[in-house]
Parts: structure tokens; C-alpha cells; sequence
């Protein structure tokens, strides 16, 4: 088998009982399956939830709690019960975990993203696993990321990971909801999320049967165009994740044999939070997307946002989202020189967006 690198990220719905509490059991199975992917020299990260379940009852709430600080707070109680766990647990297998809980400032300043990505790259060369969390207990944005699913695809672009396995509680998409509807047919493959298969999935209660599959497509859709392939479904056994990796689970399958390869600084662009907002005109998309040329200010007719020099901005004509780039004007410069060609321009740069700092997106 084809050594690779792995991100695996396993949501609450796949940690827990109907009480809402971490189920060992459960939680057992993924160790071992882990352990066995390792065992044929993969490299491992796993994205886990979990630090609400594990911390609720120690604060004495009955349940679940619903608030945001009651979240924060058992988080912060939980996530240390839950490394605990897991170092106990893969003690078992001589396999060391270490724990990094992030946010998406992350991976939205680039220093950080470098520094992030220096110290995934030491851990896995030392053999370490990886076990990533979103730093639920101090912040807000982050708990509405859907059970790490983004998070997940933003670690897999960052380390140039070769597949991302999210397993969940249904296996993979449906065509209808499948406790509803008999006909319901799976999906197996897809080779590109497009805005359809995000109304399959839009919300609770949507036609896949789940709450959660939205969040789980547009993690997806992160990934491939970080160059990423995904792995959506369920499974059960020591060698359920070898099964995945090797073509054989039981869920939807996302990829397709045209992803790119990026660079560090392309997955930076093609995973962070964008700042604004730029639209630009036919003339500037041929340059763009068909010459391989850069984004000059003679194509841009309007500006939409707050952005900084070194931002990264959307960039869409009339036929909609084209894709992204760090941009070398901030949105007030822009704002005066869009519209003027190259000999008018005094004291601004001749790009917009350079074309090695541009990424086409796919999005349809």
C-alpha cells in the first residue's frame, strides 16, 4: 500500500452515547482503527471533537449545555479529560499523541499558518500523532465552524494531506432522505461539490437525512480545492479506516484525478477567511482565467469590503465567483485606481493580484 498522509476527524456524533458523554467504546474502535492505519506507515492526524462531552458533568450540568458560555466552559473542563483519554489509549499501541488546539486566525495570518505547518511537519517526522482541536473554550467564531468539519479541511490543505476521512453517523450522501424515502439512492462518488448537492444538504432535516452533511460538503468542496481528496461515511472495526484509504468504505467518496498541487502559499490563499470583495470586467476574466495573465486596475469596476495590502479577496465577474487572490491594493487605493490603465497609475503597484499569488475556484 501507498504510504500517505491522512487527516481523519471525528465529529460528536461518532464519540458519543444518547446521553451526550463520551462512549469509550466508541471511542476505543477509533483508536484501534487509527493504530492499524499507522501500522502501514501512514502518517495520522485526527481532528476530534469531544471536549464538550467530556467536560459537561464535571461542571454539573445534566446535560449537554445549550449556551455559549456553558460550551466554553465545559470545553475547557473536557478537552484535558479527553487528551488524557487518548494518551491512555494509544499508550496501548506505543503510539504518542500531542495535542494542538487552534483557531482560524491560524490560518488566516500567514506567520502563523507557516509556524502551524512547520510544527505539524516536525511532529509527523518524529512519528507523533497529531490530535487537533478548535480552541473551543475561548472562541466564539469557531464554535459555528460544524463540528470541526472546516477545521478538518483546513489542516488537510495546510499539511498537504493526501486524503481527509470525516466519519460520521450516516454513510455518506443521499439523493433523498433515506428515513423517509425508500428510493433514497447513496452517492458514491462525486467529483466536484456543486451548489445542488448543497441544497441536498441545506440544513436539518434536509433530504440527506442529517443535520450536519451541509457542513461536511462545504469542508469537502475546502478540501479538494486545497488538492485534497475526501472521504465522507461511516465504518466500524480495527480496519475500517485501511478500508477507506484503499477504496472500500462504506460513504461518499469526493475526488477526482485533476487535483492540483499547491504551493505553501496557495494553500494559505485557498484556505483562509477572505477580507473583501473585487468584481471585474470580460477583459480582465480572459486575462485571468484563459492568458494566465495578472489582475491589473484597468479590470475592476467595483470593490466591495475593508482590506489590508497582502489580504486575500474574492474575485467575480458577472458570470459569479472566479476565485481568489492576495491582493496588493487596499480597498480604499483600489477604490481610486480601478478603472485606470498602467500609464494614468502613479504611486500604486501595476498588479491588483499578481497571477503566482491567484487561485482559480471551483465552486459549481
Amino acid at each position: 500500500m501507498e504510504r500517505k498522509r491522512i487527516v481523519v476527524k471525528i465529529g460528536s456524533s461518532s464519540l458519543t452515547n444518547a446521553k451526550g458523554e463520551i462512549d469509550k467504546i466508541r471511542l476505543m474502535d477509533h483508536v484501534q482503527a487509527i493504530a492499524e492505519l499507522k501500522k502501514y506507515g501512514h502518517e495520522v492526524l485526527l481532528v476530534s471533537s469531544g471536549a464538550v462531552a467530556a467536560g459537561f458533568k464535571q461542571l454539573g450540568y445534566p446535560s449537554r449545555p445549550v449556551t455559549l458560555k456553558g460550551k466554553q466552559a465545559a470545553a475547557a473542563v473536557g478537552q484535558s479529560l479527553l487528551i488524557q483519554t487518548y494518551n491512555a489509549l494509544f499508550s496501548i499501541y506505543d503510539i504518542v499523541p500531542a495535542q494542538i488546539l487552534l483557531t482560524r486566525t491560524d490560518f488566516s495570518k500567514k506567520e502563523r499558518y507557516k509556524n502551524a505547518c512547520a510544527t505539524f511537519e516536525e511532529l509527523l517526522e518524529r512519528s507523533i500523532l497529531p490530535i487537533i482541536n478548535e480552541n473551543d473554550s475561548v472562541s466564539v467564531s469557531e464554535l459555528t465552524f460544524g463540528d470541526n468539519d472546516m477545521l478538518s479541511a483546513l489542516v488537510s490543505g495546510l499539511i498537504h494531506a493526501d486524503q481527509l476521512i470525516i466519519l460520521t453517523d450516516i454513510n455518506g450522501l443521499y439523493n433523498a432522505n433515506p428515513s423517509k424515502n425508500p428510493d433514497a439512492q447513496r452517492i458514491d462518488r462525486l467529483t466536484e461539490v456543486s451548489d445542488e448537492m448543497l441544497g441536498f444538504a441545506d440544513g436539518s432535516g434536509s433530504k440527506v437525512g442529517t443535520g450536519g452533511m451541509e457542513s461536511k460538503l462545504l469542508a469537502a468542496r475546502a478540501a479538494l480545492n486545497a488538492g485534497v481528496k475526501v472521504f465522507i461515511g461511516t465504518g466500524h472495526g480495527a480496519n475500517k479506516l485501511v478500508d477507506i484509504v484503499e477504496g472500500r468504505g462504506d460513504g461518499t467518496y469526493v475526488e477526482h484525478d485533476a487535483l492540483a498541487v499547491l504551493t505553501n502559499n496557495k494553500q494559505w490563499i485557498a484556505l483562509t477567511e477572505v477580507s473583501g470583495k473585487i468584481f471585474i470586467d470580460s477583459g480582465a476574466e480572459h486575462a485571468l482565467l484563459a492568458n494566465g495573465k495578472s489582475l491589473l486596475p484597468a479590470g475592476v469596476y467595483r470593490v466591495e469590503g475593508d482590506f489590508a495590502n497582502g489580504d486575500v479577496v474574492e474575485v467575480y465577474s458577472d458570470k459569479g465567483l472566479l476565485g481568489r487572490g492576495e491582493v496588493l491594493y487596499s480597498s480604499l487605493e483600489l477604490a481610486h485606481a480601478m478603472g485606470k490603465r498602467t500609464d494614468e497609475l502613479a504611486n500604486y503597484p501595476i498588479e491588483v493580484i499578481h497571477r503566482d499569488k491567484w487561485l482559480k475556484i471551483q465552486t459549481n
